[in-house]
């Protein structure tokens, strides 16, 4: 499928009918003001190369694309893994917030605002507000802050400001709308830095393009591993859906069948109905009464009640698959990788590690299939959730 068929969208920030940009009136310059700065320093080589030069000098790109020999033996299928889990800071969302940084400053904002779950865009944004002098204030659901001390820490350590958010499920989608009314009180200093591909209009389409590194390297990379040059299949965890975005933009124009794993209890592209949240129309978990109902995952970058607008595009072309696997299923793959590669995985991306121990050798991923999994991050911050739900014996 050419990327034209796609990408391309007659009214800007639209997939579809999803995406759009439905925010109070008081936002509207605000967004207005993102959009045409984006679209100014994307074309502008300058900012392209500061950006380029921070991620291969302090974000540590290229990131390796490792094959897991051991696991391909036993699952009968050819596993690659595309390491974002080796980043500086540990996760894929270094890519995004340092162009979102770069770009708050080029706009003159003074600050940053974020919200987080497991919080790994919380530490990039406080990473990259060290880096470049910008305060940080961090949004993050008061139960995610006790599942997630460790990055907490990690937010405060690196300087910035951490607000517990108390309301509603108290997890991801509670932290963004409360990023988005501080939003709307500080738009003029504070610069909104939207941590996956949701939000209105320019970030689904931004996020991505900053996220698009991890494709672009690794199909670069797949012909040095793979006859065909090509995997069979591209597998990422979708939350959001960043790093998913991010990956499959690498390999939309090819014949890779595109895989997203949601969380059992967030299923947004595999169970939701079109609704409206954050800003975006796109696909929700829902009440018959049209209300957004709560997610639930062991995963806290997982636990959101939607998909970013372009997955659920992607889905209604039938370009990308989307699945989901369950708590247990995710914990026993992040065990299962651990023992067979020495590579221990965030929670979400055990997700897609999880889908294709469970696929591999049936129809939906044939015995001899070679698959490119994302691995969005480290598992350092989940040791507490392991030592709780894992079976070692």
């Amino acid at each position: 499928m050419s990327s034209i068929t796609v990408r391309t969208t007659v009214v800007p920030g639209r997939y579809g009918s999803y995406g759009g940009r439905y925010v109070p009136e008081s936002l509207i310059p605000a967004c207005e003001a993102v959009a045409e700065a984006f679209s100014e320093a994307w074309a502008d080589p300058g900012f392209r190369g500061s950006l380029a030069a921070l991620l291969s000098a302090y974000a540590g790109r290229p990131t390796p694309l490792t094959p897991a020999l051991r696991l391909s033996a036993e699952l009968g299928v050819t596993v690659l893994l595309k390491r974002e889990d080796l980043t500086h800071t540990g996760s894929h969302k270094i890519n995004n917030v340092l162009g979102q940084a770069l770009l708050a400053r080029r706009m003159g904002r003074t600050r940053l605002i974020a919200e987080t779950g497991a919080g790994m865009h919380g530490v990039a944004t406080a990473t990259a507000g060290a880096l470049l002098g910008l305060p940080v204030k961090v949004f993050m659901g008061e139960r995610d802050v006790e599942r997630q001390a460790h990055n907490v820490f990690r937010m405060r350590l690196l300087g910035a400001e951490v607000v517990p958010v108390t309301t509603g499920s108290r997890t991801l989608k509670d932290a963004t709308s409360e990023a988005m009314r501080h939003w709307v009180t500080d738009a003029d200093e504070a610069y909104y830095c939207v941590g996956s591909v949701i939000g209105p209009h320019p970030y689904p389409t931004m996020v991505r393009e900053f996220q698009r590194v991890i494709g672009d390297e690794a199909r670069r990379q797949c012909p040095a591993e793979l006859p065909a040059a090509t995997p069979d299949y591209v597998v990422a965890c979708v939350g959001g859906g960043s790093n998913a975005a991010g990956t499959f933009a690498g390999f939309v124009e090819t014949s890779a069948k595109l895989v997203g794993v949601e969380a059992e209890g967030g299923s947004g592209a595999a169970n939701g109905e079109i609704g409206v949240l954050h800003g975006f129309q796109s696909l929700f978990l829902q009440d018959e009464h049209g209300q957004i109902k709560e997610a639930h995952s062991i995963a806290a970058g997982l636990d959101y009640p939607g998909v970013g607008p372009e997955h659920a595009y992607l889905r209604d072309l039938g370009r990308a698959r989307y699945v989901t696997v369950s708590d247990g299923e995710a914990i026993a793959a992040a065990v299962r990788l651990a023992r067979a590669e020495g590579v221990l995985p965030a929670i979400e991306s055990a997700h897609a590690v999880a889908w294709v121990v469970r696929a591999a050798g049936t129809p939906e991923l044939p015995s001899g299939s070679t698959v490119l999994v994302t691995l969005s991050g480290r598992g350092d911050k989940d040791i507490t959730t392991l030592i709780a739900e894992a079976d070692l014996a």
